[in-house]
């Protein structure tokens, strides 16, 4: 399983990857929201400093997960592109490879 913070990174580098890419290019793309559906397991850590954690599990594993509650959920996220050094964020621009047919 992996921890919900860790896929929300793992998204953050890959679009951090599409605006690197897309530097210097004529044609970008402006970020809109991202929606992220998953389903997640919820379990709760014993002790002194008792926690909750989101796991996020595989289309129809939820079974697998005798002690954790499963839930689905969806976060819309707003990127946002912070210069170095502070200042204003300002909207990310995008762009990948070429597809064919693309117009």
């Amino acid at each position: 399983m992996i921890e919900l913070a860790d896929m929300i990174r793992e998204l953050r580098e890959q679009l951090t990857s599409a605006l690197a890419d897309g530097d210097g290019r004529m044609l970008r793309f402006e970020l809109g929201p991202v929606e992220v559906e998953t389903s997640v397991a919820v379990t709760r850590e014993g002790g002194g400093d008792a926690k909750v954690r989101l796991w996020v599990v595989d289309a129809g594993a939820s079974g697998t997960y005798g002690h954790a509650e499963t839930q689905r959920i969806t976060l819309t996220l707003v990127p946002k592109v912070v210069p170095p050094g502070g200042g204003p964020a300002e909207t990310a621009l995008i762009t990948g490879d070429e597809v064919d047919d693309e117009i």
